[in-house]
This record gives structure tokens, sequence and C-alpha cells, in this order.
């Protein structure tokens, strides 16, 4: 059993290197391990009480009112299957902190996974930045990987979706942890701490996630708030830097805007590129983008978020105390009585606000007990761990769980893995050593 266990630890703290690889990996890994726990706990063979954990207890309550509220929805059958197993997103907190921070090695050993994986992917970025062409947009990363939609004029990094900016958002706060692991002097530890937060708001900037990079610049003004060491504001200053040299010099910046408006693409720009018979006349290519933020706001309920949040509203005044049904969404919205509300934008498969979605969804009882959940876990973070460690792993659950932003949605497989396996880090971090430190 013990052999099993530490298997299982060595494949757990892959999970950052398996996110970058699809949600498949990480899934497969997930599910394995939450059934080894199970049997952990059925046996008794193990150490923690995990029922003792608030935190634990309240995911019961909610896994369990999910399933009870998929007895009202709209499609039982999809909103019974995902309620039951979304059990094994519930489960990943408890199976970190029982299978994977029991060992001082494997702890060490994952900080170092997770600040290699986030340099990785910001080099993959910083690579396929340079490798751009005007007409084909940017090429391929360092495996030669081309993204598969061409043009492309958003980085992917070596990821298949866009979603390099959300990844290094999420888990670059915690591979600062490895440098005060690891760096004693404590020059080359603010000079390594300034440089990888730099770059890594930079990948946020470039990959043109807006809400990766507003997420992760709100962490990083708390994180130099609250470390109360100024030389940080040096990072700020970088970023900024790296930020104005890539609009001014690089051509992926070099546009004109032809249209602005807060529709779903609505923001029309104008590329110069070579032409295709002569070198030596400049060609143009138009480009449609996703709205400026300032649009989005003036006129919110003409944006792709405005009428989706409105329609999901829609969907919750006819069912109140149950919501439509985890995963119903989509499928109410495709029906005509609500896909004639939608002018701009087609149907989505979710609310993109797990808060709207969980209150639409699964009704108020559900989000109640979601929002009790994140309470439970910010006790426990703030009971149990040091000041240091306490501000690293807040800052992560405000990237997180800022309310007001579009997110994904946490019944899919790789959104919903690192958010509740970034919420594992958070809950077991008190458990780092830092007696080599």
């Amino acid at each position: 059993m013990e052999i099993t266990k530490k298997i299982f630890c060595f494949l757990l703290l892959l999970i950052p290197v398996f996110l970058i690889t699809g949600p498949a990996i990480p899934d497969i890994v997930i599910t394995c391990s939450g059934i080894f726990f199970l049997i952990l706990i059925f046996t008794k063979k193990y150490e923690y009480k995990i029922i003792d954990f608030n935190w634990f207890k309240i995911s019961i309550i909610f896994w369990i009112f999910l399933i009870i509220a998929s007895f009202f929805a709209q499609n039982f059958i999809k909103s019974f299957t995902e309620s039951i197993i979304f059990i094994r997103f519930l489960l990943i907190p408890a199976i970190l902190l029982i299978l994977l921070f029991e060992y001082q090695i494997a702890i060490k050993l994952l900080f170092i996974t997770i600040f290699v994986s986030v340099i990785f992917v910001i080099s993959d970025c910083v690579y396929q930045f340079f490798n751009y062409d005007s007409k084909t947009g940017f090429g391929e990363d360092i495996f030669g990987y081309i993204p598969d939609n061409s043009p492309h004029f958003r980085l992917t990094g070596p990821f298949k979706d866009l979603v390099p900016g959300s990844y290094v958002s999420r888990f670059a706060f915690f591979g600062i942890v490895a440098i005060y692991l690891f760096v004693k002097n404590k020059n080359l530890k603010n000079f390594l701490i300034i440089t990888y937060l730099a770059l890594s708001g930079f990948i946020t900037y470039i990959s043109g996630e807006r809400m990766a990079f507003a997420t992760f610049g709100l962490g990083l003004i708390i994180f130099i708030l609250f470390s109360k060491n100024i030389y940080y504001l040096i990072s700020i200053v970088i970023l900024f830097l790296l930020i104005l040299i890539s609009n001014k010099f690089h051509p992926a910046f070099d546009y004109k805007i032809i249209n602005s408006t807060p529709i779903h693409n609505g923001l029309v720009l104008e590329k110069k590129i070579e032409c295709i018979n002569s070198s030596d006349l400049n060609c143009t290519v138009l480009i449609k983008s996703q709205p400026k933020f300032i649009q989005v706001l003036k006129n919110f309920n003409q944006s792709a978020y405005g009428e989706i949040y409105l329609l999901a509203l829609k969907m919750y005044k006819e069912n109140l105390l149950f919501g439509i049904g985890l995963n119903n969404y989509n499928e109410l919205c495709s029906t005509t009585k609500y896909s004639k509300e939608l002018k701009n934008i087609d149907c989505v498969t979710h609310p993109h606000n797990f808060y709207l979605q969980w209150l639409i969804e699964t009704g108020p009882i559900c989000l109640l007990l979601f929002i009790f959940y994140l309470y439970f876990i910010c006790v426990s973070i703030n009971k149990n761990q040091s000041s240091e460690i306490k501000l690293l792993s807040m800052i992560t659950m405000i990237i997180l769980f800022w309310p007001i932003m579009s997110t994904g949605s946490l019944t899919k497989n790789w959104y919903g893995i690192s958010t509740f396996y970034i919420l594992g880090i958070c809950i077991s971090m008190y458990k780092i050593n830092f007696v080599n430190k």
C-alpha cells in the first residue's frame, strides 16, 4: 500500500506538467488517485481524519445538493451524471493533503515542478511571440507545434487552446515558493522573484487573455503591498517597459482600428502584410477580435457577456430553487424559446462565470454552499500558514475566485482539475518545512 501511495504521489506532483498536454492525462491521474483515496478512506489506512476539516464537510454537503438539484433539472440524466462525477474534482484537495503533502521531498519537487513548468510556458510563448509572420500570425512553438486556426493572431504556446496566460496567472505565485525554498542569498532571491514576476505578467499580457492579465496584475499589486519589500516594485516597472517595447516594435501590435463595437468579435483591426505578388508593396488584412474592455462596460447589454449573463438570469427566473440542471445551459439555450434572445452571439456551453453558473444551474442553496466552501478554505489558510505562504495562497485564491470576471466552467476537465488542484495546494501549504531555507 505504501508503494502504491508513493506512485500516486509522484503522478500527482506532475499534474502541472500534465495540464500542459491537455485535459486527458490529468483527468486519468485524478480519477485513479480518487479511487485509491477512497480505498484508503474505507480501509482506514490513513493518518488523518479528513472529515474533521470543515472545508471537506462542506464539499461533501455541496456534492449531495448537486445530486438533489439534478432531480429537478431540465435534462435529468445529464445533470445527474455530471453531478455524480463532479466528486472527482471535490476530492482533489483531500487527495493532495493525504497523498502528496505527506512527504517533504514530494512537496519540494512539486514546487520545483510548478516553477519549471511556468518557466517553460513563458519560454515557449516568448519563442512563439518572436516567431511571427504578418500574413499567418504567430507560428510554431519550440516543439514545432502550429496552432490549428490559421491565420493565428493569439498565442497558444505549448497548448492546443488559448490558455497560456490563464495557466501562468494561476500557477505563477506558487513558483515563488521554489525560490523561497532553495535560494538563500537575499539579493539573488529578490532578483529572481522580480524577473520571474515581470516575465509572468508579460506573458499574460501578450497572450491576449485579458482576464488572466487583469487578475495577475491584481495579484502582483497585492503581493507588492503586503510583502513589504519595496524592491518588488521593480517587477511592475520591468513589466510596463516590456509592454511598451512590444506595443512599439512588435508587428503583432502594428494595426489600425477600423471599427469598435461591444459585440462578440466587434473590434475590427486592419493589419499591414506583405503582398503576395510584390514585396515592394504593402497589403492589408482585416482581423476580428474581442471588443475593448471599455466598450463592453459602456454597452454591457449588447456585449457577448451581457447577452450570456442576461439569458442565464432569464432561465433562472423559471427555475428559482434548484436551477435548470448542471451543464444544462447550452441545452436550454439551443431551444427556440431562448436562442432568439441572443442577437450577436451563438449559444455557448456555460454562463462564463461560475458563481452565476452555480446559481442558474443548481440554485441558490448550492451557490451558498460553494461560497461557504471557499470561506472555510480561506479560514484554514489563515489559521495554519505562516505569513509569507499565507500571502501567496490568498493571492492565488483571489486570482481564481475574483467574482467579477469571465471564467471557464468548473465542470470541464482542464479548468476543473487545475482549479481544485490549486485549491489543494493552498490548503496544504502549511506542511512546507523551511528548515533548510
